[in-house]
């Protein structure tokens, strides 16, 4: 058990829950500032959650790419192609785990009616799992030449 938790509690998954709870943070201050904006601007509610809505997704995930590309996997891809690809990776991973929990809230608070937080917080560990597992295999992983750091 000792040794699963050295195995699961390290450098790598430490730096990744301190950047996704500033990843969280983006999210949140975009959204209230795009909001604040949109309000100001006079537009309707669906707009001003909407808008506000994509803009903090846009911003929180490319904040996430950078972090998690430099501090928590110490990605190797150099090169304008190779980036692009990973990038295109990373976001395409997060559109996923959105469309997850996406469904998950629907199904979870709307149809079955369960506490709004309970199902947001459920769903966003599992994001937050699922998150964690395509980005370190399958779009940081390393090769097998790269030694673990």
């Amino acid at each position: 058990m000792k040794k699963l938790l050295h195995k699961l509690i390290n450098k790598e998954t430490i730096t990744y829950l301190i950047f996704g709870v500033l990843t969280t943070a983006v999210s949140f201050a975009t959204a209230g500032a795009a909001k604040f904006l949109l309000e100001q601007a006079g537009c309707n509610d669906k707009v001003v959650s909407d808008v506000s809505t994509v803009i903090s997704w846009i911003c929180a995930v490319t904040f996430a790419y950078i972090t998690n590309r430099i501090w928590v996997f110490n990605s190797r891809a150099h090169g304008f192609k190779a980036i692009v690809k990973e990038a295109a990776m990373f976001y395409g991973g997060r559109l996923s785990t959105l469309i997850i929990e996406t469904l998950m809230m629907r199904l979870g608070y709307s149809v079955m009616g369960i506490n709004y937080w309970i199902t947001k917080i459920t769903a966003n560990v599992v994001v937050l799992i699922l998150n964690y597992i395509i980005s370190k295999f399958f779009i940081f992983r390393k090769k097998k030449e790269e030694p673990d750091e």
